[in-house]
């Protein structure tokens, strides 16, 4: 395979990796590879197989969204330029579904407008051809790094939500009279609460919250968003 992938398009000689079954995806995630033109999606699919990745092709952002609801989690690389739905549309698309997967693009064009415009909608890279093997799998690496960290985040988030959950509403109020920085007097003062039932909801709220310190508890409280 060429190490160049600008001249890939003239290119029907390399071998399309089989792409696995969503339900077979390891835990590193799937690279799902987007292009209209078979030769190169079928390159980027064996190159990115042989350095380990497992690999999903779709012909155009239409057939990779037919099957959104089971998209198995990791990043997608796919052409700017395509018929129909084009890789900035697709990037759009797949926000607008809450899926906030790792996005590179690749264009043969470059424009400035086009780059601009992916990176503030959050695509992780953006590789003009041609471009190397090297740079193409320090770009989906990086874009697999960041969807673990994103994935991190938000089981870290949904985990400290379900203890916030388990608070009363009244757990609640000093919760965050504690998480302002309000001393307990002026808890008491504001919840209209006797110092010692402050207190006693405080303690219930670090015991909940499984937290030993105020700045354990702030930072539980800002994971959860």
């Amino acid at each position: 395979m060429a190490a160049e992938f600008g001249a890939l398009r003239t290119d029907n000689s390399v071998q399309f990796a089989p792409a696995p079954d969503g339900d077979a995806a390891p835990a590193g995630g799937v690279v799902h590879v987007v292009d209209d033109d078979a030769a190169v999606r079928d390159s980027l699919a064996c190159l990115l197989d042989s350095a380990g990745f497992a690999v999903q092709a779709h012909a155009s952002a239409e057939h990779l969204l037919a099957g959104a609801a089971a998209l198995a989690p990791g990043c997608v690389l796919t052409d700017v330029r395509m018929p129909g739905l084009d890789g900035l549309g697709l990037q759009r698309r797949l926000g607008e579904l809450g899926l906030h997967v790792s996005v590179v693009v690749m264009t043969g064009h470059g424009d400035v407008p086009l780059v601009v415009q992916a990176m503030k909608a959050g695509a992780v890279d953006f590789l003009q051809t041609p471009f190397t093997e090297a740079q193409l799998l320090a770009a989906v690496g990086q874009a697999m790094a960041a969807q673990r960290r994103r994935c991190e985040t938000a089981a870290t988030a949904a985990a400290a939500g379900a203890l916030l959950a388990s608070l009363t509403p009244r757990e609640h109020e000093v919760l965050a009279g504690r998480v302002a920085g309000h001393p307990t007097k002026v808890i008491t003062k504001t919840l209209g609460a006797s110092p010692r039932t402050i207190e006693v909801h405080r303690g219930r709220v670090m015991e909940k919250l499984g937290v030993q310190s105020l700045p354990d508890l702030v930072r539980l409280v800002q994971a959860a968003g």
